[in-house]
């Protein structure tokens, strides 16, 4: 440690506070202090209390496991009790059905069927209402009651527009027919009504069953076609 004056050569005795002022300061600052004996300036820095160029130490302060990185909080669920949840979070890839029925049993019938088989259903006052809605909305499933609104099939607007629909859409559409002038389950005349299924009044209570069984051997059968077809574009 260099304290002596370069003019006298007196040499300083530093006390601890002064030693602490040098110690702080910044690289390329100085103290300046008389000489004692000459009054000479003797210009200090921290070269006389530690290496040149290095910095002080710092002093690491120690963390706690508080102060550490937290994970995030736990997910809120306590809409788990409630049974309720933001309609948001409801995955998107569910299938939709849009029903065409008079407000009866029936109708009950057919959408706990459809529901329960991962469908979500929708309810639309009109034929009107759902042709408008076929227009923006992909759905998978249309049930029709054949004497919807008061009509028969032959005059309904909304069977026409199934029967007119490109097939490039109605490929993908599983289409169902309910009236008590059908088979239930006979192919043929699902056919000739430009459907998938047909289902008889009374047989409506064993919806569930139906259903069961005709979609998934409609899926078998046609199925890795349709997907081929979407995946050329057709």
């Amino acid at each position: 440690m260099n304290t002596a004056c370069h003019v006298c050569g007196k040499q300083l005795k530093l006390g601890s506070k002064m030693l602490e002022s040098i110690n702080a300061l910044e690289p390329g600052k100085s103290i300046r202090v008389k000489c004692p004996a000459c009054s000479n300036p003797i210009v200090l820095d921290t070269s006389i209390v530690r290496p040149v160029g290095k910095k002080p130490a710092r002093k690491e302060k120690k963390v706690t496991s508080e102060q550490k990185v937290r994970p995030p909080a736990p997910p809120d669920i306590s809409w788990l009790e409630e049974g309720v949840f933001d309609e948001e979070q409801v995955i998107e890839d569910v299938p939709l059905a849009l029903i065409l029925m008079d407000d009866s049993d029936s109708r009950d019938t057919v959408i706990e069927s459809i529901e329960s088989i991962g469908y979500k259903s929708e309810i639309v006052r009109s034929s009107q209402e759902a042709m408008e809605k076929m227009q923006f909305v992909e759905y998978s499933c249309v049930v029709l009651q054949s004497n919807y609104e008061g009509s028969d099939l032959a005059s309904s607007t909304f069977h026409q527009y199934m029967c007119s629909m490109s097939m490039e859409r109605r490929r993908f559409v599983f289409y169902i027919l309910i009236g008590r002038e059908f088979q239930t389950l006979y192919n043929l005349q699902a056919l000739a009504n430009s459907a998938n299924l047909v289902v008889n009044e009374k047989e409506v209570p064993y919806f569930n069953v139906i259903i069961r069984k005709a979609i998934p051997e409609y899926e078998e059968l046609f199925g890795l076609l349709m997907e081929e077809l979407r995946v050329h574009g057709k």
